[in-house]
């Protein structure tokens, strides 16, 4: 019987297996103009190829942030809240301008901008959509800024490409935009290369960051930090600024903001800095009010990764855990939307019990380490999934989590 040279079945099979690999790459270019004048950003997306892309159906919000569209091929707003584009043949765009400033009613800002410089999300500069895209097509986004006058740079969690150019790559959505903090203008940056991540602390001159003391502090821990979380971002960018931005610490993908009067290590022990931290290397969801999960896992790590590098010895982890029992003396339930702070307190005693039996249960070879690894797997986490996980690794039921705050 004849027999197929096997150079010719490989190269039969590859060519029967191409449309599963060779998709046809388009470029897509978001461009970015700051306009500090009018507190507004003009941003186009520019398709090389209009009719790889059916449509493009945004989010636009109930706000009113964004305005003045034009493009080439359709836009049609149904209602205010939502927009499409239909791009068209031959190169396609869509220009609009969307508003910089983000009040949120206490005189506080989570996104802002001055004659200097911006902070803010690129998820606002480019709202949510639904791409309806062609079969057989991957679009290959980049993002370009164009500064205004005397402002010296930009930053964002991306891989830079050129001097304010940047490459978007998120293999989980079907549709790349420039999500995660960008802060751009006159500024004031200190990097470092911490395992396999690049490091950027910027913020902008005058607003008193301590860039060199977060990336001591992230030097402490990040050896620990690594041993917990598998996923490793290639690139990290911490922002901050003073008043009147937001008090606090917000987190987003690659990146996370903090307001440079916050305390690295706070007077009970923990640190919002690291708190965020956790969120972006964990970017654990959750759902069926499990709040509590996404925060306590946060918290817990806060305090965890303090400790592990020596930040923290026993007699001061045992008065963080005095104060987070005192602060959490009325919680009767850890269910719910939205985890409060005593939650949160609680949810991080019921995470540190729940290590020590763990442990002591498999002699060891595991901890809330593993919980925390297998929650990051899931698309989004509830209690059931919690309490079963743990179990299984125990190999029976909980002491610990057989709890009323978990009903």
């Amino acid at each position: 019987m004849f027999a197929r040279p096997p150079l010719l079945l490989s190269a039969l099979l590859l060519t029967l297996s191409a449309p599963l690999w060779a998709a046809k790459r388009v470029d897509l270019d978001y461009r970015v103009r700051f306009l500090p004048e009018s507190d507004q950003a003009e941003v186009s997306l520019v398709l090389e190829k209009g009719d790889s892309v059916r449509s493009l159906r945004f989010n636009l919000g109930d706000k009113g942030y964004y305005s003045d569209f034009e493009s080439s091929g359709g836009w049609t707003q149904d209602d205010p809240g939502h927009g499409t584009w239909v791009p068209g043949k031959g190169k396609a765009s869509l220009t609009y301008r969307v508003r910089i400033s983000h009040p949120r009613g206490d005189g506080r800002f989570d996104a802002r901008m001055t004659p200097d410089w911006a902070l803010l999300r690129g998820d606002d500069l480019v709202p949510a959509a639904t791409l309806d895209l062609v079969d057989g097509t991957e679009l290959v986004s980049r993002l370009e800024f164009e500064l205004p006058k005397g402002w010296k740079s930009v930053e964002t969690g991306w891989t830079r490409v050129g001097k304010n150019r940047f490459r978007i790559d998120n293999p989980e959505r079907l549709f790349d935009r420039p999500t995660g903090w960008i802060i751009a203008g006159k500024l004031g940056s200190r990097r470092a290369t911490l395992g396999n991540t690049d490091i950027t602390v910027s913020a902008p001159v005058g607003e008193q960051m301590r860039r060199m003391d977060i990336l001591t502090l992230m030097t402490y821990i990040w050896p620990y930090a690594r041993e917990v979380f598998p996923r490793e971002p290639g690139k990290l960018l911490i922002v901050g600024a003073n008043d009147p931005m937001w008090r606090g610490g917000l987190s987003g993908p690659n990146s996370l903001f903090m307001h440079s009067a916050r305390p690295l290590v706070s007077e009970n022990g923990t640190s919002s800095l690291v708190h965020e931290l956790v969120h972006v290397l964990s970017r654990i969801d959750d759902t069926d009010r499990s709040d509590w999960i996404t925060e306590g896992v946060a918290e817990y790590y806060a305090i965890e990764l303090l400790r592990r590098s020596g930040g923290l010895g026993d007699d001061r982890y045992e008065s963080v855990r005095k104060h987070l029992r005192q602060w959490s003396r009325k919680v009767d339930s850890l269910r719910g939307e939205h985890a409060t702070g005593p939650v949160t307190a609680r949810a991080v005693l019921l995470m540190q019990d729940l290590d020590k039996e763990i442990r002591l249960r498999t002699d060891g070879k595991h901890s809330m380490d593993d919980v925390t690894r297998a929650l990051m797997r899931l698309d989004k986490a509830s209690t059931r999934d919690f309490i079963e996980i743990s179990e299984n690794l125990m190999g029976g039921a909980s002491d610990v989590l057989d709890s009323k705050l978990l009903r």
